[in-house]
């Protein structure tokens, strides 16, 4: 983190600045980010403009040669007209948000390993639960119990990898302007009269939000998983909250930051719950990873797919006082495509 003047020159940093950009504190006082950071192209008129800048795992050099990614986020304070804070996430931190636009290599492989498994698994399933039905026609008692039993947990185990297809389908989502209420109306009623019947769910909409670009279908999905994963950690008797929000300037680099993608739609569901786990907060967006004892942690997983299908991030955090839990999307306007 780093204070910055209204003629833009240093005033402060903390210790993992000094880490990060190789200079101690003092050596950066009075000096301009110029002078420390080689500046993204845009970083002026955004600046100039809007006041405030957000750009998403961007490719930066300091002055003294040192490549990293980071999050660059400029935030202006409110009651001191022209100095503002300077954030840089460096790839941990932003992984811990939750942040991640590509699929890795290590993810790719399982995706295409779950893809060969489930077709060569299916195929034997189907043939021992029809064996199975064909031994219970003519069992009883003990026997017919049994092959029920037989029956019962294929079904449970074609369920599953039912749901890890899901995962496999690499078809390109067909993406069209789409009203977003619509959308969180639909999948708040699923959530209202199903499993979050006991729960309060509120609103906190910003009501000139423009069309986002996305997949409707995919949205409901998403939206109905984070919904899900916030009642099962408010708990009966919690809150849930749904908001949305227009962020000027917030983008992603994209093609290894040859261009930045326009993410400003916000969409978020807020639950008051305990949150993550710390240890597992940079796992969480990662298969088969749950804090639920009964949970298969394929929810998570599913909206980070999804997501990036659509050409948008979900971010965790932990946010406000007293804290809750946050899961983020940012989402592209339709008229910017």
């Amino acid at each position: 983190m780093l204070m910055i003047d209204p003629a833009g020159f240093v005033r402060d940093a903390n210790a993992a600045a000094e880490v990060l950009l190789n200079h101690g504190r003092a050596a950066m006082i009075g000096r301009t980010l110029a002078d420390l950071l080689i500046l993204p192209g845009n970083y002026v008129r955004r600046a100039d403009g809007a006041g405030g800048v957000a750009l998403y795992d961007l490719p930066l050099m300091t002055t003294r040669g040192h490549r990293f990614r980071a999050d660059f986020i400029l935030t202006p304070f409110a009651d001191h007209d022209g100095w503002a804070m300077l954030m840089l996430h460096n790839g941990a931190a932003a992984h811990r948000m939750g942040h991640r636009r590509e699929m890795g290599g290590g993810a790719r492989a399982a995706v295409g390993a779950a893809s060969m498994l489930a077709h060569e698994i299916k195929n034997p399933l189907s043939g021992i639960r029809g064996a199975a039905q064909l031994i219970q026609r003519g069992a009883d008692g003990e026997e017919g119990a049994l092959t029920g039993l037989i029956i019962a947990e294929v079904d449970r185990i074609t369920a599953l990898i039912d749901r890890m297809e899901e995962f496999t389908d690499a078809r390109p989502l067909v993406c069209t302007p789409q009203n977003i209420y619509p959308l969180l109306d639909h999948a708040r009623a699923v959530a209202s009269q199903g499993f979050a019947a006991g729960i309060t769910i509120r609103e906190d909409y910003d009501p000139s939000l423009p069309s986002v670009l996305t997949h409707r279908d995919s949205t409901i999905q998403i939206l109905i998983n984070l919904i899900k994963n916030a009642a099962e950690a408010a708990g009966p008797g919690g809150a849930i909250t749904l908001s949305t929000a227009y962020r000027h300037g917030v983008a992603v680099s994209v093609d290894n930051g040859a261009r930045r993608l326009s993410l400003p739609i916000e969409l978020c569901v807020i639950d008051d719950g305990p949150g993550a786990p710390p240890e597992m907060v940079d796992h969480l967006f990662d298969p088969f990873v749950t804090t639920r004892r009964d949970g298969r942690g394929l929810g998570l997983t599913l909206v980070d797919k999804l997501v990036r299908d659509i050409g948008g991030i979900v971010q965790y955090a932990r946010e406000g006082d007293p804290e809750r839990t946050v899961l983020r999307l940012l989402l592209p306007r339709a008229e910017d495509q």
